[in-house]
């Protein structure tokens, strides 16, 4: 059996690298930057007013000033400020020629008609000065990054409506079993409702992938086989859930290989979700999950979703929190890492969640993430740092 890093090894040097596309940007959220983004102009392209205030010379503070005009935001000023005069300016307006100073209306007194003065003891500069965020051509998101909110906010700043992107993987979702049925269906003795479909298509959609979702095959091995074929056209990876043990009909394996492609792995040294297969044929990818709704959860989270965003040039930083466990833990078997779900208290620190396998989903409702043991350890002491991958 290999380990959950030699199984993502084994994946990413399978990856074909999608293509690229030019993409709207207000959607490119979860998409991965296949091009550098430079500033087209400087940022602020003028010295800009922090705050609602009056435009002056800092020199001419405490002074009876003249107030030559109002300046808001999106208009030019009219005249430039002298010895003894100022301007209305409101936040974003751009601030005339010769001031170097905005001080708050909060501290401007009106002195007689047209005319105001400073009453504070002293006041910053208040102006964003030209170029101070960017320059024109300074390199402002690298490729390869994962766009996220803010970096739509940095796109439309620079004008950059349509990004050169990523395309994403489109997925295909299939649950296996007979004793599964939908889940507005009513379960008769024998039967579950599928919770592992419905959870991978939001995993999935979560982070952007288009979905082909085809519900559930029975163990049949004419329909699965058909599913799959269907399954494989139409998208470019295929994730199964179930029939991939080694029940009497867990016969995926024997389809996959059947459909022409070669089957890297199909166990991990993990739990849950050992019973995981990865196969390829060119550009097209089959990975089988257990039917466990736990495994496959976690699965997804560790090894589905670094193996897309490879495919799509981006390698996915691990982010673990170090933080203290507040009780001792301990467990029998330490044969494989496992990942186990944990909440946080209010002092910040971890707290297992009762647990009772991979079939109990309920257990990460509330979780705020889960742990991961290393194979070969057996206990934690209350107080040590055990690192945490939030969900």
């Amino acid at each position: 059996m290999i380990s959950l890093e030699q199984a993502l090894e084994i994946a990413f040097s399978k990856a074909q690298l999608m293509g690229t596309e030019r993409a709207e940007f207000l959607y490119c959220s979860e998409h991965i930057l296949a091009e550098d983004i430079f500033a087209d102009a400087d940022m602020p392209p003028f010295n800009k007013s922090a705050m609602d205030g009056y435009a002056c010379r800092h020199d001419d503070l405490g002074k009876e000033l003249a107030v030559l005009e109002v300046i808001p935001a999106g208009q030019s000023p009219k005249q430039p400020i002298e010895a003894g005069q100022c301007s209305k300016i409101m936040t974003g307006a751009q601030v005339p020629e010769g001031a170097d100073t905005v001080f708050m209306v909060e501290y401007a007194e009106v002195v007689a008609s047209g005319k105001v003065r400073f009453t504070g003891s002293k006041t910053n500069s208040n102006i964003c000065l030209k170029g101070e965020d960017l320059k024109e051509s300074d390199l402002v998101l690298n490729s390869g990054i994962l766009l996220k909110p803010q970096h739509i906010a940095i796109l439309a700043s620079v004008g950059c409506t349509r990004p050169l992107v990523y395309k994403r993987p489109t997925l295909g979702i299939i649950s296996t079993g007979s004793e599964l049925v939908n889940p507005e269906e009513k379960p008769q003795p024998s039967q579950i409702r599928n919770s592992n479909g419905p959870q991978l298509f939001a995993q999935s959609t979560k982070y952007g992938f288009p979905v082909n979702y085809y519900g559930i095959v029975a163990d049949d091995e004419r329909l699965t086989t058909q599913i799959i074929e269907k399954a494989v056209n139409e998208t470019d990876v295929t994730i199964l859930s179930g029939g991939v043990s080694v029940g009497d009909f867990d016969f995926v394996p024997r389809i996959i290989q059947k459909l022409g492609f070669e089957i890297h792995f199909s166990k991990i040294n993990i739990k849950p979700g050992q019973h995981t297969t990865f196969a390829s044929k060119g550009n097209k990818y089959i990975i089988g999950l257990p039917g466990n709704p736990v495994s496959s959860f976690i699965q997804f989270e560790v090894f589905v979703l670094p193996f897309l965003r490879e495919m799509m040039n981006y390698s996915q930083p691990e982010i673990h929190l170090p933080m203290p466990i507040n009780h001792d833990f301990s467990r029998k078997r330490s044969d494989r890492e496992e990942c186990l779900p944990v909440q946080l208290t209010n002092q910040n620190e971890v707290q297992m969640v009762d647990y009772h396998g991979s079939a109990h989903i309920h257990a990460y409702h509330q979780a705020f993430g889960f742990i991961n043991i290393p194979a070969g350890k057996t206990e934690i002491k209350k107080g040590e740092l055990v690192h945490v991958r939030p969900l």
